[in-house]
């Protein structure tokens, strides 16, 4: 026969939660971390629409430009520090 549950959890904390999930906090993110990700969309739809029905070299270029600042503003953000 199967081995039932007993209906215990090892490594619970105080009040039977997990003690992991209660220490850990909820980020959602920073405003600049949101500006900057908004920016790198913005250069992906200029570089897609560019693409539509013909390429059109300067706009998807425009497009790119404005993705890699978006990127560079992720670095100085610090977009990526707590990201685990």
């Amino acid at each position: 026969m199967a081995e039932q549950a007993t209906g215990t959890v090892q490594g619970t904390g105080p009040g039977g939660t997990l003690a992991h999930a209660a220490t850990e906090a909820h980020h959602h993110g920073k405003p600049m971390s949101w500006v900057a990700v908004a920016v790198i969309v913005v250069g992906f739809i200029i570089g897609g629409v560019a693409m539509v029905p013909r390429p059109t070299w300067w706009a998807f270029w425009l497009g790119a430009g404005i993705a890699i600042v978006g990127c560079i503003m992720t670095l100085f953000a610090k977009t990526f520090d707590d990201w685990y």
